[in-house]
């Protein structure tokens, strides 16, 4: 059995019988034993131990020789924990009360007095299944929660559009990236081209904005030689670099309407003609574009042809700004504090308080890349162990975190204090867990729900 299983194999027995309380002990010799001998007491402990498997007496005080204190405090057990299990033990002719409790969610139950051998075997049997039921929801998380490679993601904005890319990059489809500077445009398009037959073969990005106009058609197209002036050998076009593989057409809303019109007709015959050629070139390949700006926008302007912003926007996949990712400033600031403090040969031990606080606080006009300014600045200024808010250059938050309402919106909320104890922790899950108040058992679960590993 591993080291992360062994770690699992804890036990609450909730038993009010101090006699009974110890002969179970001893039945169970080898576990990590918990005991309450009340409703409250058991409920405190699976809240701070989450155990496997619970053994409980259904005969509880204040009313011992009723099951309905046993049968509440079952309930309020499954209520926190759903996937422990719970055997229930009752006294002699009480199967009614043993099978209500099978209603309300025990694993089973067994009559007394108690034999070893027999309980002992059902525990076993229990924790098998405990344990098969973790495995294979550890296997369904990881393949629901973990993002694109690249991609430091936690929220639930980021995960769901990294499902969507999983989803496209097998088809041929042109694809349409759109969000504002610094959000990471590029990165998806990689991804795109990676998790694509075509992976083995070039990925050529080309940033439309960066270019002179006058430059950007021989860039794209190629040129004869003679061309024009200073065309002293035939050159080709980074579509024709791009057969077989990716073209990535970054800032595309930049286009002029000259080379709008050029580009249509290639996405349509999947031709190219270099400058002062006349031979037409076929190629195959895909097109990812992506831009910053408002295309619907700029079609009602006029400024940009709309038979061609149909043909690009076959599946457009929008990015949200980082200030839409719920707690995703904190991890890539965490990650990229990893990367740079290694490249400078830094030991530093993280954020401090104040400045995770300032990082969830602010906007980030610039995005993932104002991050990774603002983390590499912090890691060349930082004079103690830890980055503060004023080594990164952030304003002080006018007030601490905002208050998590578990009410409201209980996911999200787990998801965001689980992110923030791990910052504030310098991702030391012993640590982590106690920010918390929960067991590392609860802690890995919710790690591998929220797909934080």
């Amino acid at each position: 059995m591993n080291k992360a299983i062994q770690q699992l194999r804890k036990i609450l027995i909730v038993e009010d019988d101090l006699g009974l309380q110890k002969q179970l002990r001893w039945f169970f010799e080898g576990y990590d034993i918990v005991t309450a001998a009340d409703r409250a007491s058991a409920v405190a402990q699976v809240r701070r131990f989450e155990p496997a498997v619970v053994t409980l007496d259904l005969g509880l005080p204040p009313d011992p020789a009723n099951a309905t204190e046993g049968l509440r405090t079952l309930g309020e057990i499954l209520a926190i924990a759903p996937h422990v299990k719970v055997i229930v033990v009752t006294g002699n002719d009480d199967r009614e009360n043993a099978i209500a409790a099978i209603g309300l969610g025990a694993y089973d139950f067994y009559q007394k007095p108690v034999d070893a051998d027999i309980l002992g075997l059902i525990v076993d049997r229990a924790y098998r299944l405990y344990e098969l039921e973790m495995e294979n929801r550890r296997l369904s998380q990881r393949q629901a929660h973990t993002p694109l490679d690249g991609v430091i993601a936690g929220s639930s904005e980021m995960l769901k559009l990294c499902r969507m890319v999983e989803k496209v990059a097998p088809t041929g489809a042109t694809v349409l990236l759109l969000g504002e500077s610094g959000t990471g445009k590029e990165l998806l398009a990689r991804a795109l081209h990676s998790l694509s037959p075509r992976k083995e073969k070039p990925f050529v990005p080309i940033n439309c904005a960066a270019i002179p106009e006058t430059l950007l058609e021989s860039e794209l197209f190629g040129y004869e030689k003679g061309a024009f002036t200073g065309a002293t050998k035939m050159t080709k076009g980074k579509i024709e670099y791009a057969n077989e593989g990716t073209l990535f057409l970054d800032e595309v809303g930049d286009l002029s309407q000259a080379l709008q019109a050029k580009l249509l007709r290639f996405l349509q015959e999947r031709i190219v003609e270099r400058v002062g050629g006349r031979e037409p070139i076929p190629v195959d390949l895909r097109v990812i574009c992506a831009t910053h700006q408002d295309l619907p926008a700029l079609v009602r302007e006029g400024a940009f042809r709309e038979d061609l912003y149909y043909r690009i926007s076959e599946i457009t996949l929008k990015i949200p700004p980082v200030r839409e990712r719920t707690g995703d400033a904190v991890l890539l600031a965490r990650a990229l504090l990893e990367k740079f403090a290694q490249e400078q040969g830094r030991s530093l031990r993280g954020f401090s308080a104040e400045a995770i606080i300032a990082i969830e606080a602010y906007r980030w006009p610039g995005n993932a890349r104002e991050v990774e300014n603002r983390v590499k600045r912090g890691v060349i200024m930082a004079e103690g162990n830890r980055v503060t808010a004023e080594d990164l250059e952030l304003p002080r938050p006018e007030s601490d975190a905002p208050t998590l309402d578990l009410r409201r919106v209980r996911e999200g909320a787990e998801r965001d204090a689980v992110i923030r104890a791990l910052s504030l922790s310098d991702s030391n899950l012993s640590r982590a867990a106690e920010l918390l108040a929960v067991s590392r058992p609860t802690l890995y679960d919710l790690l591998d729900r929220y797909g934080l590993r």
